[in-house]
This record gives C-alpha cells, structure tokens and sequence, in this order.
C-alpha cells in the first residue's frame, strides 16, 4: 500500500508541474503575440522564385519593394482570444488611414474557415487533441471577411520565439490586380519576434486549383515583411482614427461573427452594385446603426 500511495502521490505531482508549465507555455504565447502591437515602420519584399509554366510567354511577377507606417491596436484580449487590427498609413492626415488586415488568435480553436477557391470558403472542424496547446491565426481582409487560417504551436527556444503554419488563401491585392492565371496562393506563414520588432517570412505557392480540386503548381514566391518598432507617437493619427471609428467596425466584426456561428459554407459576391464589399463598408458613417450593416453584408453572401 505503501508502494501504491508513493506511485499516487508522484504521479499527482507530474501532473501538477506539467499543468504549470503548460500555464507557463501559453503566458509565453501571450507575451509573443501581443508584442506585435504598437508602431512600425515596414518594410514589404516579395519576390517570384521559381516558375513552372510550360507557356513560353509567361512573364513573373515583378519583384516588390515598398515601405509603410502601420499601426497594430489591440482591440480585444480574452484569455483564450487576442485580436490585433492593422492600420496603414498613408500619409500625415486622418484620411490618409487605411483600414488593413486584421489577425485573431485563438488558442486551442477547432472551428476553421479553410480557403478553397476563388470567393468560396469550406467550413471544417478539428479535433480537440489535433489543436492541444496551439493557436490559430485567423487572418480577415479589409473588410473583415475571412481571408485564410491555421493553426500551429508558438515555439520558444534558444531565445527565440516563432510560429508557423501552411494554409491556402485568396490572391494578395498585389497580386490579384495583375494576375488572373492562379486562384489559389498556398501560404507558409513565419511569424519571428525580433529585439526590434517581429518578421513575417511567406513560402507561398501559387496554385492552379480546378473544380475536382486538382492543383498545379504554377510558380513559388518568397516574401520577407519586416516591423521595426518606432515610438507610438509616430502613428498618432491612426489611433486617433481608430478612436473615432472602432465602433462601427465593432459592429461590422459581430455581424461576420452571425456568420461564422452558422458553420457553413461561405460564398461571397465579388461585387453588388457594381461595389466590392470593402467599398460599402468603408463608407459607412461612425454611428452607422447595426441592422445598416447587417444589410450589406448578408447582401453580399451567396445562398
């Protein structure tokens, strides 16, 4: 009996450390993931390594290289949700601010709106034991549709703390607005947090993908995004828009949420009234009412 209570008695007290450190683990998750908040200057580089057309004129992507000032807001923190909302800006007023993307990271989520072509998004769910002690970026376009989502564990070791994950996603507005030969850009995400900052490495393909699903592989790219951290005064005028406008967008984030809950395929219109959704939306006044968008929205969804 002896024996049997030592063997007891150990066995509660692995559990005990293993749940303190799996505590500790997701502090650590936490900490990474907010630190991408605050003021940056970044720097965007994507390039067009490989290509696989058997077409004699194909013609690559012309290399990138731009910088911006962007401002990432915390917009809610939940034990279990942190959500970040990028602002660009664009030059030294008000109106020179430009809603951007936005990422949602969910801790041990097993809901997913997985990309699958053109405007059509699938609804899958995973197991709990499939997403144990990891996070899922959710990453929404400009007007908080569903862009792409995965989901992987933040790693941190040898000082440095990292996550990544390869999910597919709709073209990237640079590509898109000069390519109509791929509709599918399979992503591999590297999010690094740096001393200065934080790195978003991209390992994409860009992918043919046809109505049975069959893909080919057109060409692959490698995008490097750098945040250097500037003092938060330098995005003043992106906090004071977002002051002014976050309630609308709150609004427009709990009517994509109605959405969501449904867990089903998603559909969207390219256009209604000849106006992308992200036009609509961005022309709605600050105290526009609930049902207002909760209108534009459900218009744009196919049923």
């Amino acid at each position: 009996m002896k024996i049997n209570s030592f063997i007891f008695s150990t066995a509660l007290l692995l559990v005990g450390f293993s749940g303190k450190s799996q505590d500790l683990k997701k502090k650590e998750d936490v900490k990474a993931i907010k630190s991408m908040c605050g003021c940056y200057e970044v720097q965007f580089n994507f390039a067009e390594t490989f290509s696989y057309s058997k077409d004699s004129l194909y013609k690559k992507s012309p290399v990138k290289h731009e910088t911006a000032l962007e401002w990432v807001e915390l917009i809610e923190d939940q034990p279990n949700k942190i959500s970040l909302q990028h602002l660009l800006i664009t030059g030294k007023t008000e109106e020179s601010i430009v809603k951007h993307w936005r990422q949602d990271w969910l801790f041990e989520n097993t809901n997913f709106y997985t990309f699958n072509k053109e405007t059509t998004w699938n609804f899958n769910q995973l197991s709990p034991k499939e997403v144990k002690g990891q996070w899922t970026q959710k990453v929404y376009q400009v007007d908080d549709s569903p862009r792409y989502e995965g989901t992987a564990s933040w790693v941190h070791t040898d000082g440095r703390h990292y996550w990544e994950n390869t999910t597919d996603a709709p073209l990237p507005r640079r590509e898109h607005t000069i390519r109509n030969d791929y509709n599918v850009l399979q992503r591999t995400n590297f999010h690094e947090i740096t001393a200065t900052g934080w790195i978003h490495d991209q390992d994409n393909s860009k992918i043919i993908r046809k109505d049975k699903g069959n893909n080919t592989l057109l060409a692959e790219e490698k995008g490097h995004d750098v945040y250097t951290k500037v003092d938060d005064s330098k995005c003043k005028i992106a906090q004071d828009w977002w002051k002014k406008n976050n309630s609308v967008w709150k609004k427009v984030r709990e009517q994509w949420e109605v959405v969501f809950l449904k867990k089903k395929d998603i559909t969207l219109e390219k256009k209604v009234d000849n106006q992308p959704l992200y036009m609509k939306l961005f022309g709605l006044k600050p105290d526009a009412s609930k049902e207002e968008v909760a209108k534009i929205i459900e218009s744009y969804i196919t049923k």
